[in-house]
């Protein structure tokens, strides 16, 4: 594909967000940005990536919050400013890449070639999934899905404007539990293959 493209895919846990993703990355042969990013980052600035492991998406901690002149020093938002302006640097570059989460849908909304999608499913399915991938009983499962979205949401909501799965911030709201991961990763290309050619 010519022309530069950007997708930015948002995803509850459990619905084989991040598996499509990876997917329509290989299909388009783009870069995939999720957490392999903090390699990038911890190569670019010497940086320990075990350290920038703990910190990836988590929610800031507002009891231990300092700000100095108005700035936040906390190590969960200095990080996440470091990977928003890698993403930010990537784009202004001119690069196509997909990228999971990161507020992605937010932070690069002033790029035209940027298509956000929210990736949801039914509960069911998500339990079901979480316990083939990760080895789990139904009840551990069903409690690590409300809490992994509850960080995601609180992560997402403290950066952005938007919320988190609002679907008026998003161009695609697919549930991947009705047609499955690979027909999701197919109707996520045959929309990006008609918005490039818009």
């Amino acid at each position: 594909m010519d022309k530069q493209i950007i997708i930015s895919i948002g995803r509850e846990f459990g619905s084989a967000g991040h598996a499509i993703a990876e997917k329509v990355a290989q299909k388009y042969n783009f870069p995939f940005y999720d957490y392999n990013l903090l390699r990038e980052i911890a190569t670019d600035k010497d940086l320990d990536i075990k350290e920038l492991e703990q910190y990836d998406e988590i929610p800031k901690c507002s009891f231990f919050t300092k700000a100095v002149c108005g700035v936040e020093n906390t190590k969960e938002y200095n990080l996440a400013m470091m990977q928003f302006d890698f993403l930010r640097k990537k784009a202004s570059a001119g690069e196509s890449f997909v990228v999971v989460g990161r507020c992605s849908e937010e932070i690069l909304k002033d790029f035209d070639c940027m298509i956000p999608i929210f990736i949801t499913g039914d509960l069911e399915y998500k339990i079901k999934r979480v316990c083939e991938v990760y080895k789990m009983n139904e009840e551990l499962a069903y409690q690590t899905i409300i809490s992994q979205n509850k960080k995601r949401k609180e992560y997402h909501n403290f950066y952005c404007k938007g919320k988190w799965g609002d679907s008026r911030n998003y161009e695609l709201c697919i549930n991947s539990s009705k047609i499955g991961i690979d027909a999701t990763c197919d109707l996520i290309c045959d929309y990006v293959d008609k918005r490039a050619n818009r």
